[in-house]
């Protein structure tokens, strides 16, 4: 397993470990000891620490004459920056992906994201790309592209909480996702090894209950402290000068160019729903995107303000 340290990684780490899987998690060096998987449930754990970026030298080395049935991936690359993205998105994932017939790997579950259906981004094209080498391959593949995540939607609970208004791009209706919780995307993800009729596909997935936009969250988000919505609104035209400068200064500050890709980012989920995107009708379209699981982000939002949960923003803390 790849990317067991993340928050959607851990959690599918602990559904795989109930399960009685045995699970091989590989651990990039450096990772805090908090972070690093811990043996759980009724199946078995070997954690490695590996240099990622030397898959043939650590198949030849620490994983010589061992045998996997397959392979399960929630790695990304923590920034999305162009040289970030091809090293991590594609070309670990490619690596791994030509060593599957020496590891014994017959199926390959892969942790997309549901962005890459309207590519823009250096870490969109990268991940399409293994997504393509991957369906060209001939070990089964199980593509899951996600909505929107509870974290990247927790980033203003705090700033709320604080008696601040929550922050909205135009009139907070531009966008809207159906976000899934940790736990039942890591469920989906477990399923994807039992169930034939995900083998082979490209599967979006978002949790239960209709879409929401910006705005709406907003307002659960007051709701649940009881106090009147207060909103500020950012205007998208200020985004979009931030990144034309930025685009300038980097063609010229090769420095700039990694801020210049982070704020096209920012731009893109200030005006791109996480939906499925309907060719025909060329809109994103709420009844297209599937629902999975129990976990509403209301019920997340009600945590975080009890304090039964903290967020685990990590690069989500600008939103």
């Amino acid at each position: 397993m790849l990317g067991a340290t993340g928050t959607i990684g851990r959690a599918a780490l602990g559904e795989l470990i109930s399960r009685g899987y045995d699970v091989t998690a590989l651990v990039r060096p450096g990772t805090p000891n908090g972070s690093a998987p811990r043996p759980a449930g009724d199946g078995r754990l070997r954690c490695v620490y590996a240099d990622l970026l030397d898959i043939d030298g650590l198949v030849k080395r620490q994983l010589s004459g061992l045998r996997f049935d397959a392979i399960l991936s929630c790695l990304a690359s923590r920034t999305g920056v162009p040289d970030d993205a091809w090293a991590i998105d594609y070309q670990v994932h490619r690596d791994l992906l030509m060593q599957a017939g020496v590891l014994g790997v017959e199926h390959f579950v892969l942790l997309s994201a549901i962005c890459v259906q309207r590519p823009r981004l250096a870490f969109q094209r990268a991940k399409l790309a293994f997504e393509q080498d991957l369906r060209q391959s001939e070990v089964t593949h199980s593509i899951v592209r996600p909505t929107a995540f509870f974290k990247s939607l927790s980033g203003q609970v705090e700033r709320v909480k604080a008696g601040k208004p929550f922050l909205v791009f135009g009139d907070g209706r531009l966008t809207a996702c159906k976000p899934i919780g940790d736990e039942d995307l890591a469920v989906y993800l477990a399923d994807c090894l039992e169930d034939p009729d995900r083998y082979n596909r490209t599967l979006p997935i978002g949790g239960p209950g209709p879409a929401i936009t910006p705005l709406e969250q907003a307002e659960m988000l007051f709701a649940l402290l009881d106090r009147p919505v207060a909103t500020r609104r950012v205007p998208v035209a200020l985004l979009r000068t931030i990144c034309a400068g930025l685009g300038a200064a980097g063609r010229v500050h090769g420095a700039l160019r990694a801020k210049a890709e982070l704020a096209r980012i920012g731009l893109y989920y200030a005006t791109e729903s996480m939906l499925v995107w309907n060719e025909a009708r060329g809109c994103y379209d709420a009844d297209l995107t599937p629902g999975f699981g129990s976990r509403t982000l209301e019920d997340h939002y009600r945590r975080l303000i009890s304090g039964e949960t903290a967020a685990d923003l990590r690069d989500h803390a600008v939103f």
